[in-house]
């Protein structure tokens, strides 16, 4: 087993990848990295959550026959645990809307002040400006990082824990 005690609890990149070899030379580990994962990511749901409620609260200019841009939005944005590689981390992230009336980058441009640009449905040559909920991601998660980072320290801590005690 690897040496766990010289690990700090500090959620750093470095003690993601040192428990990621701790749970590798455990013939377990498979399965303890699953938990962790999994752990880690439900200490950012309700984080998710609120991002979610966030842009589901922005208002809709106008109705139209495609698909909902407030809803495709809220269904790409997710917890993400990454335990190794060369960024380990966990964040909540909105992930681009592919197939969104051609419109990929929609979480990032509702999100900014100046909005984005488009063309008017029915006109092509006319094109108009648009503005989101400002900053609606950001605002989401203000006053907050510190307890989600302490919620992720947990599920980290606990896995430590469970990984010394088998020692």
């Amino acid at each position: 087993m690897a040496d766990t005690s010289g690990l700090s609890l500090e959620l750093t990149p470095q003690n993601l990848r040192n428990v990621d070899r701790a749970l590798r030379a455990e013939e377990d580990g498979k399965q303890l990295r699953k938990d962790l994962t999994k752990n880690m990511r439900e200490a950012l749901k309700p984080g998710a959550a609120q991002a979610k409620s966030a842009i589901m609260s922005m208002t809709s200019v106008t109705p139209h026959d495609g698909p909902a841009l407030k809803t495709a939005i809220a269904r790409k944005i997710r917890p993400e645990v990454r335990i190794s590689g060369k960024f380990p981390g966990a964040k909540v992230k909105a992930f681009k809307t592919k197939n969104l009336r051609g419109f990929p980058n929609a979480p990032k441009r509702t999100n900014r002040a100046s909005g984005w640009r488009h063309p008017v449905y029915g006109n092509r040559a006319v094109w108009v400006q648009q503005h989101g909920k400002v900053k609606w991601f950001d605002r989401a998660f203000e006053g907050q990082d510190a307890h989600y980072r302490r919620q992720v320290q947990f599920a980290l801590a606990e896995m430590v824990n469970r990984i010394a005690s088998r020692s």
